[in-house]
């Protein structure tokens, strides 16, 4: 897939406030470490995550998207009468219904000819999200959109807490299960996307491949809740080792398609920006794409998975920190469970906010 005439006009991220460690994690999960003989510092160790933030109990996602979607609005310098969508694309929404979306347009004040739609797609759904509003600039139908989403990860963490600590019949092999959702954070991003005439960055988005293996989609579920838990709070269920080697295999030939429609080689990019997983994943994706880490920006480190703003918000942090130069090739490198995988790439040719 290729659009000849989108631009990216400005990332934007929110970093919630309160950092939790994985130290203060294990620190509640103690007696059952000891229990089951764990070591101390098994979850920073497996996973590379130091820190994960949250937003005060009780956030709502669209609240704090509408802040994020601000921003990028700001930052665009983009008046709000071109905005012809708003696709809200995380995990986390305020409701079933109305779409999250439709909170979010009344906060920005944007033209009641705009469409406002949710999208979900595990990890994906701001990438999704770009490719929707992108293929609606391309066909003429919008002149500019904003994709934005906001994850609230504090109760599926500490709901996962309290059930390992209240389930008498785990052993070192059932928790297994549980470490994934223990690396979760919160975070927001959005981006806005426009028509190469309304552009002021000349960011070109040229588009990329798409590719999905739906055999694997029971090896992540979220949203498990009352029934096994007795509580409402999400929680999740994920083999890790069979998630990693899935997805790593669906990387690899999602890129093969990717480098064909970009007509480029992985020796051509300038910069990448992988969903943040965490150290084993990201180590492994580059080495079998054949890109060199140095040219990575990392964040799961001090901010976790933070599931559909994962990518967004490290090339929102990317940008801020000077990792993306005028003139470099970019590549975004989305994999969701389900599994299904994304790759983008952009011309960077000027500074978006």
């Amino acid at each position: 897939m290729r659009f000849c005439n989108v631009c990216i006009e400005a990332f934007a991220c929110t970093v919630p406030p309160h950092v939790v460690t994985s130290d203060q994690i294990e620190a509640q999960l103690a007696d059952v470490y000891e229990r089951l003989g764990l070591p101390a510092g098994r979850l920073e160790m497996m996973t590379g995550i130091r820190e994960r933030r949250f937003f005060d109990p009780g956030t709502r996602p669209g609240a704090i998207s509408a802040t994020t979607a601000e921003v990028a609005i700001e930052a665009a310098h983009m008046d709000r009468e071109h905005i012809g969508a708003l696709v809200h694309g995380s995990v986390c929404r305020d409701q079933m219904e109305p779409a999250t979306a439709s909170s979010v347009h009344a906060s920005l004040g944007l033209p009641s000819t705009a469409m406002i739609v949710d999208v979900s797609n595990a990890c994906l759904g701001l990438l999704n999200g770009m490719l929707h509003v992108a293929g609606m600039i391309e066909l003429g139908h919008i002149r500019s959109g904003i994709v934005v989403g906001t994850e609230t990860g504090r109760e599926l963490v500490e709901g996962t807490i309290d059930s390992l600590c209240s389930d008498t019949s785990l052993t070192r092999n059932s928790i297994k299960s549980a470490f994934a959702s223990l690396t979760i954070g919160s975070g927001s991003a959005a981006v806005v996307l426009c028509h190469r005439k309304l552009s002021r960055t000349g960011n070109r988005f040229l588009g990329g491949s798409l590719l999905s293996d739906t055999q694997s989609h029971r090896l992540c579920a979220g949203g498990v809740q009352a029934q096994q838990h007795g509580d409402v709070r999400p929680r999740m269920e994920t083999d890790s080792e069979a998630l990693l080697r899935a997805g790593i295999d669906l990387a690899g030939e999602t890129w093969t398609r990717t480098k064909r429609s970009l007509e480029w080689t992985s020796a051509d990019v300038d910069k990448t920006f992988t969903h943040q997983v965490g150290r084993v994943h990201r180590r492994l994706l580059l080495k079998q794409l054949e890109l060199d880490p140095a040219i990575d920006f990392p964040t799961v480190e001090f901010l976790g998975n933070t599931g559909a703003v994962a990518l967004p918000t490290a090339v929102a942090l990317g940008i801020e920190r000077g990792h993306v130069k005028k003139g470099d090739r970019i590549v975004l490198l989305g994999i969701g469970s389900g599994l299904s995988c994304i790759m983008l790439g952009v011309e960077w040719n000027g500074r978006a906010g």
